[in-house]
């Protein structure tokens, strides 16, 4: 595999496949979006690669995209639009902001499903990570998927909210060297 690292707009020459990869990962269940949502994913992504500490990796199978990663520094004050209003009422506004701000933000995670069991996810998620501002980088992921949840466990992911029973709504993760990963609550 061969990934490249992008801190700029140079990686919207890969459009196409950034869809084609956004479809094949995330309108399958537990995901279940539809092409609507890989369309809404481009348009977001042409301001996203103009966001602070902007980071992507797009992974190739010699000339294929086989998967990607996109991140971004976590502006101040914590953002209330999509999915962050939710991050902050599970962490507490005070965490968010001490803990997220300033810190790596992973968005999307994507890898064909050709792909899956490889290492690939891991290798991109470390390839938008390394060089996160004191090694602060955190991410959230549905709940609904048990699959997502357990990954980033494996990779050594601090999970530091806990929905409900029921595994409805965000889970928020604290990356491997996150400082405030001790502090994290366990689950009951």
């Amino acid at each position: 595999m061969d990934i490249r690292v992008f801190k700029n707009g140079g990686l919207l020459a890969h459009a196409s496949a950034l869809h084609s990869l956004y479809v094949e990962a995330f309108c399958a269940p537990p995901w279940n979006e539809d092409e609507e949502k890989a369309i809404e994913f481009l348009g977001r992504l042409v301001g996203n690669v103009r966001r602070p500490g902007f980071t992507a990796a797009l992974a190739f199978a010699e000339t294929q995209a086989v998967g990607f990663a996109t991140a971004w520094t976590t502006a101040a004050p914590f953002p209330t639009d999509r999915c962050y209003p939710q991050a902050a009422a599970g962490l507490g506004a005070q965490r968010a902001v001490e803990w997220l701000c300033g810190a790596r933000e992973i968005d999307e995670l994507a890898v064909h499903p050709d792909a899956h069991g490889t290492g690939l996810a891991a290798a991109l998620l470390h390839a938008v990570t390394a060089d996160a501002p004191e090694g602060r980088s955190w991410l959230l992921t549905s709940a609904r998927s048990p699959r997502a949840v357990s990954f980033y466990r494996r990779q050594g992911w601090v999970q530091a909210t806990h929905p409900a029973t029921e595994g409805e709504g965000i889970v928020v993760f604290l990356g491997p060297h996150h400082p405030a990963r001790a502090l994290a609550p366990l689950p009951l």
